[in-house]
């Protein structure tokens, strides 16, 4: 059997399946494993490459299977599709994975470490947590509404639904109060466990350098720069801030043809938490643009807002600030403000 080059490795619950490629592409490998046979079946081999679609738990794998002297590359699956033959299993999965990972330019996906992946748990956690409190939220006004009390929408009138509620004057039914008592109790618990999330978030930003200089940027507070000092990639992988732009998914997606150049909305690829706390930021920029001297008349933001609508400079502001976190973090700078046009 020829040597084993590239191995791609279509991870599942139970049952894996390998493709292995000697130099030429030539299939010389084709195997299921057990989920307890991965490793011993990996630590027989000669080193090689060992290609994953980074999906759930490929970053496990990719740790445990980098131990045995292999080199891993996880790819977006996104990029492993065009390479699937006509039918689709595991089977040919796998080799897609394989013929993926020969390519010169194949983009890959960075294995984490077991900290980076813990210390993100807080942020999936609680926004986990804030969907069920918009849940909660929604379920008590739909509820309220019933009864002819009308509440506007947002999280800042949680405090009136429950005041409504606990009201001994309401003219709530007896019967509905017991029901409702249960959605106030669980309302109160999301909002004890959030702020419990966002302090632990606010003092690991506080012991974060990269952190700290990330929250000089307008709009960025402790949230957003240790989200991005977490779950954000190595700035040595982008050439330069539009490459980490255009992995956050904030440029314009293009279907040119003909020599013709045609740019439609933006790609949303990459880390959609990262990308959505990015527009948060800068539509909180643009709502406080009196106290912000970046959003000043003779500014780039100043002559975006008189020209254009609302939730384009949002998006196109969120583009301008991952273009500033790159250089904050690759060069280890602070933000400073540009001056305005005279």
């Amino acid at each position: 059997m020829s040597e084993i080059i590239t191995v791609g490795l279509d991870l599942a619950k139970n049952v894996f399946q390998a493709h292995g490629a000697d130099a030429s592409g030539q299939a010389v490998l084709r195997k299921k494993l057990r989920r307890d046979q991965v490793l011993s079946f990996f630590s027989q081999l000669p080193s090689c490459i060992v290609a994953m679609e980074a999906c759930g738990g490929a970053h496990f794998w990719g740790r445990e299977i980098g131990k045995l002297g292999h080199e891993v590359r996880l790819i977006p699956p996104a990029y492993v599709k065009p390479f699937v033959k006509r039918q689709k299993n595991d089977a040919a999965d796998a080799e897609a994975i394989c013929e993926a990972a020969q390519r010169p330019t194949m983009r890959f996906v960075p294995v984490k470490s077991e900290e980076t992946q813990g210390s993100a748990m807080v942020f999936r956690i609680r926004e986990l947590l804030i969907r069920q409190r918009t849940q909660a939220i929604n379920a008590l006004r739909g509820h309220l509404g019933e009864f002819g009390q009308v509440v506007p929408q947002g999280a800042g009138n949680a405090t009136r639904l429950i005041a409504m509620i606990e009201d001994p004057h309401s003219g709530l039914p007896a019967e509905a109060l017991a029901t409702l008592d249960v959605l106030v109790s669980a309302l109160r618990h999301l909002e004890t466990e959030i702020g419990k999330l966002d302090a632990e978030i606010s003092r690991r930003a506080k012991g974060n350098e990269v952190a700290r200089r990330l929250m000089t940027i307008p709009g960025i507070g402790p949230l957003i720069a240790t989200a991005l000092a977490t779950l954000a990639p190595p700035p040595e992988i982008f050439r330069k801030g539009r490459d980490f732009a255009a992995w956050l998914g904030l440029t314009p997606r293009q279907h040119s043809t003909g020599g013709k150049q045609r740019l439609g909305a933006t790609t949303k690829m990459g880390e959609r938490s990262l990308r959505r706390l990015l527009i948060i930021g800068a539509n909180s920029v643009i709502i406080k643009r009196h106290v912000h001297a970046s959003a000043r008349a003779g500014t780039w933001l100043g002559g975006m807002l008189t020209r254009k609508p609302p939730m384009l400079v949002r998006v196109a502001l969120a583009n301008k600030m991952a273009r500033i976190v790159w250089a904050l973090m690759a060069h280890g700078d602070v933000y400073r403000a540009p001056a305005a046009a005279v």
